[in-house]
């Protein structure tokens, strides 16, 4: 259960993220109404992770993965560009992410 909470807290996150943009400062009421239901919806759901995933691990991963989403999101609808230098930072984003909870003892407390 644990798991599927950090899933959701990435996923609102990342709808939170994407309609900021879309809100354009905060002056489309939708938009900017889906980013704060989003966000609020993240960090409950990040916070019952953090009863069983230390604190480390569960924002590696909630960040790495958010990094990566977004930016594909933002290259897929909003037009963003992504050279090598932005894939090969995500890769190693994606390859920290994987170190710690593959190889650090933090994982296992």
């Amino acid at each position: 259960m644990n798991y599927l909470y950090l899933a959701g807290a990435i996923t609102a996150e990342v709808i939170a993220t994407t309609f900021m943009k879309e809100s354009e400062g905060f002056t489309r009421l939708v938009p900017s109404l889906i980013t704060a239901a989003g966000y609020a919806l993240a960090f409950y759901c990040l916070s019952q992770t953090l009863k069983t995933i230390p604190t480390g691990i569960a924002y590696a991963i909630w960040s790495g993965l958010g990094i990566v989403l977004i930016s594909a999101i933002a290259w897929i609808f909003q037009g963003q560009k992504l050279d090598a230098p932005a894939m090969i930072g995500m890769g190693m984003i994606v390859g920290g992410v994987i170190v710690m909870n593959v190889f650090s003892q933090t994982a296992s407390h």
